[in-house]
C-alpha cells in the first residue's frame, strides 16, 4: 500500500498510526522542518491567534511542543486550555488537521526535554521575554550577554516559566492532494481523549 500515489490511507482505522506513517514520509522527504506545526489558540474573549511552532514528541496521548508560557500563547492558553494544530507538508501534498483540550505536561518532561536543548537555547529562553516589547535589538543581546555571563560555568537551570503543553486530540483529519482539487479527506473523531475513535469521509 502506497498512500503516497493513491487514497489507500482512507482505510486506516487509527490516525497516530496513519499519523506514524505519514510524519515517517515527512521525515524522509520533506525539505524543511516536517515536525513544524502551526499551533492556534484563542484568548478569553474567543479571539482566535495562530504560529508556526515544533512538535517535539507525539505519541497516542497527543502532540508536544515546548514554550513561554508568560508569551501570548501561554497566556491564551491559561484563559482557554484548548488548541488547534496542523501540519502542512507541502512537498508531500497532505496535511493533518488535529484539535482537542491541552494540558501542561509535567515538571520532569520539562526538565529533560530542557536539558537536551542547545546551551545557547537554554540561554535564550531566560534572556528572552516572549512576546512582550522590544525596546531594541541591542536591548536583547545585551540580556543574552547578561545571562550567558551568569551562567558560564555549570548547568543551565530551566526558567519557571518555559515548560511544554500537549494538545490531545478529539478529532484528526488526513487531507491529500488529488487531481482537480477532488481532494481525499479522511476525518476522526471522538467525545474527549481516551475515548473510541469514529471515522468519516469527508467531501473535498
Amino acid at each position: 500500500m502506497n498512500a503516497l500515489t493513491s487514497g489507500d490511507f482512507v482505510e486506516a482505522v487509527e490516525p497516530f498510526d496513519l499519523f506514524g506513517r505519514w510524519f515517517e514520509d515527512a521525515q524522509a522527504k520533506e525539505v524543511n522542518d516536517p515536525e513544524a506545526m502551526a499551533v492556534a489558540t484563542a484568548d478569553a474573549d474567543g479571539l482566535p491567534d495562530a504560529r508556526m511552532v515544533l512538535m517535539k514528541e507525539w505519541s497516542p496521548e497527543g502532540f508536544v511542543f515546548y514554550t513561554n508560557a508568560e508569551s501570548a500563547k501561554g497566556r491564551q492558553l491559561a484563559a482557554n486550555m484548548k488548541a488547534a494544530a496542523l501540519f502542512h507538508w507541502k512537498s508531500l501534498r497532505r496535511q493533518v488537521r488535529l484539535r482537542g483540550p491541552v494540558e501542561a505536561v509535567s515538571e520532569a518532561e520539562s526538565d529533560a526535554y530542557y536539558a537536551s536543548r542547545p546551551r545557547d537555547s537554554r540561554i535564550g529562553a531566560w534572556a528572552s521575554q516572549q512576546s512582550r516589547p522590544l525596546e531594541s535589538r541591542f536591548a536583547l543581546e545585551k540580556s543574552v550577554a547578561s545571562y550567558a555571563a551568569k551562567y558560564a560555568i555549570g548547568d543551565i537551570p530551566r526558567p519557571p516559566y518555559w515548560r511544554g503543553f500537549r494538545i490531545k486530540p478529539i478529532a484528526m483529519e488526513f487531507w491529500q492532494d488529488r487531481p482537480f482539487r477532488l481532494h481525499d479527506r479522511l476525518r476522526f473523531f471522538r467525545e474527549a481523549p481516551g475515548q473510541d475513535w469514529r471515522k468519516e469521509r469527508l467531501y473535498p
